[in-house]
């Protein structure tokens, strides 16, 4: 849960300039620093260090200084993003850089950037303020300690196994210094009696010391997360918004979703239900709430986004929603359509739904039956064997969903939703769909689950049973699944179709192998339903493959990496 924090900077689409050129400019030091090493050194100037620092010591140099421009690379992302810690990782290794640059050869001029670079970076610290994972300081260390412990180790045990190969006696503390200097590119007091196996340890220990590094510093960076905490009370209001208006938007239910944190206002009269996953603020679908309340609600959800250094996104809103979110600086792209079937009007007479009349016809003939009820009205055995039936029925193990499934069956809190059961003439279940309700006389489709194996058709009869109901208990409104980019898929079979819009088709019908987008969308058509426009909103251009990454992961498309608390 959080609420609105009238002290937190503006929301802006984009990142200052002055940021945006800080991180360039880092980017390009480090940049340099990789280039620096790839070039010779100046003639003459390896030998004036040989009275100073061991040639394993250059060497050492020289591998830290191309591991710091990559670092410095990888920095660049988070201090447009205005990350504090990104800000301290920068300035530790550009002032390392001026020692690395000394020791690997004299070179003046890269010291020199590296020295500008410290200056510029502490007359601007003030700029990059953006909270980070407290959690991630946890696992940088954990991931220092662990791959700097195993290259100590295997270190250790490469000196034991070339034991022979050792000048004199050494004692055990002496091949503990050796293993431990080596992690950080220092040779130690061992001598062996061949070359090669000097190098052999220094290789093995010096890498598993730059992987070390590396792996934390990139864990330390990686965005701040915030995991879900709601309250019964939490829950017991968002019901109570919903019951005045839920009948805004056909998605408003799913944010009872346990994964879903909620931002509200402090008077709690609109909400908005997000997730972050990997450094993305992803909502779905209209803020909760009256209209009214939209604009602070929103403004709030994105200045806590920049807070933290989080892309926000919102997938799925309407249209109200996204004029909304267009109005507090984000933009809206349509990413397909919604199917809404008007459940006065419904009628599977007529020529246009002649495949769906014939359909339900065939399971009907084959003596199937659908019980369509509430939750609350049905017996719990009856619950229990629907949940067994729906487990049995899901294609793998993942529970796919996020924008527009609840992803649950049978609790007692979703007393209203509506319940289709579809049992075959001996009486098993073949099919079942799950309701959730849209305001007070609408219906938003969450599970649709059959046996593959039953009669074709079983889904057209359970659809129409469920309209057929609906219009006796006063429905009005009934939305079936989302169909993405819908528009393309229905303009490429028109006359006149262009050429791009052609190329579009054909790389989508190839994704459908994959995701059935296509095949959604077939199956919704075949109802001639109204379609409803559904939106994605977001800052920039270039923030669209991550939102779409973090989008695929949380509607499980994508496998869900990382550390759990």
């Amino acid at each position: 849960m959080a609420d609105v924090d009238s002290t937190a900077a503006p929301w802006r689409p984009q990142p200052p300039l002055s940021r945006v050129a800080v991180a360039r400019l880092v980017q390009l030091a480090g940049a340099y620093n990789i280039i620096g090493v790839l070039m010779p050194s100046p003639h003459g100037r390896l030998g004036e260090l040989a009275a100073w620092i061991p040639t394993s010591g250059v060497l050492t140099a020289r591998a830290a200084s191309a591991a710091s421009g990559l670092l410095l690379i990888y920095l660049g992302a988070g201090l447009r993003r205005g990350k504090h810690r990104a800000w301290q990782v920068a300035v530790v290794l550009a002032g390392a850089g001026v020692v690395l640059h000394l020791a690997r050869g004299w070179h003046y001029d890269a010291a020199g950037v590296s020295a500008a670079l410290l200056v510029m970076l502490i007359i601007v610290r003030h700029r990059f303020h953006t909270r980070a994972d407290p959690w991630n300081r946890w696992r940088a260390l954990i991931a220092l300690l662990g791959f700097g412990g195993a290259g100590f180790v295997i270190g250790l045990a490469e000196i034991a196994l070339r034991a022979t190969r050792l000048e004199g006696r050494p004692g055990l503390l002496d091949q503990v210094r050796e293993a431990g200097l080596g992690l950080v590119g220092l040779t130690g007091p061992l001598r062996f009696t061949r070359p090669v196996a000097a190098e052999q340890v220094s290789y093995t220990t010096g890498a598993f010391g730059l992987l070390a590094i590396g792996v934390a510093v990139v864990l330390l960076l990686r965005p701040a997360n915030r995991l879900p905490q709601r309250t019964r009370a939490d829950d017991d209001t968002l019901r109570q918004l919903l019951r005045r208006h839920g009948e805004s938007d056909s998605l408003g239910y799913f944010a009872l979703r346990p994964d879903k944190s909620l931002f509200w206002t402090p008077s709690r009269r609109a909400v908005i239900a997000y997730r972050v996953i990997n450094g993305v603020s992803l909502a779905s679908g209209d803020p909760i709430g009256p209209a009214s309340e939209w604009p602070q609600v929103i403004a709030a959800w994105l200045r806590d986004c920049a807070e933290h250094g989080w892309t926000p996104a919102v997938l799925g809103c309407g249209a109200a929603g996204g004029k909304a979110f267009r109005k507090a600086g984000l933009d809206v792209v349509e990413l397909g359509d919604e199917a809404i079937l008007d459940v006065a009007t419904f009628s599977v007479q007529g020529r246009a739904l002649r495949s769906v009349r014939q359909a339900v016809g065939r399971v009907e003939r084959a003596g199937f039956q659908c019980q369509v009820a509430r939750l609350r009205d049905l017996p719990a055995e009856a619950v229990a064997e629907a949940k067994r039936s729906a487990d049995a029925f899901r294609d793998g193990k993942v529970e796919r969903g996020f924008s527009m499934a609840l992803s649950r069956i049978g609790d007692p809190r979703d007393g209203d939703c509506l319940f289709v059961i579809c049992r075959d003439a001996g009486g098993q279940i073949r099919g079942l769909l799950q309701f959730v309700p849209w305001g007070a006389h609408g219906l938003s489709l969450d599970l649709m689950r059959g046996d593959r194996t039953a009669e074709n058709g079983l889904t057209e009869f359970m659809v129409v049973s469920t309209v057929n109901a609906a219009r006796e208990m006063g429905g009005r409104r009934i939305s079936l699944n989302f169909a993405v980019l819908r528009s393309i898929f229905a303009r490429a079979d028109e006359l006149g179709a262009g050429p791009f819009l052609r190329l579009t088709h054909r790389l989508l019908t190839t994704a459908s192998k994959l995701w059935q987008i296509e095949s959604l969308y077939r199956s919704n058509a075949k109802y001639q339903p109204t379609w409803s426009p559904r939106y994605l909103c977001f800052p920039v251009v270039r923030d669209l493959p991550r939102i779409a990454v973090a989008a695929l992961s949380a509607e499980a498309f994508l496998p869900r990496l990382g550390w759990r608390r």
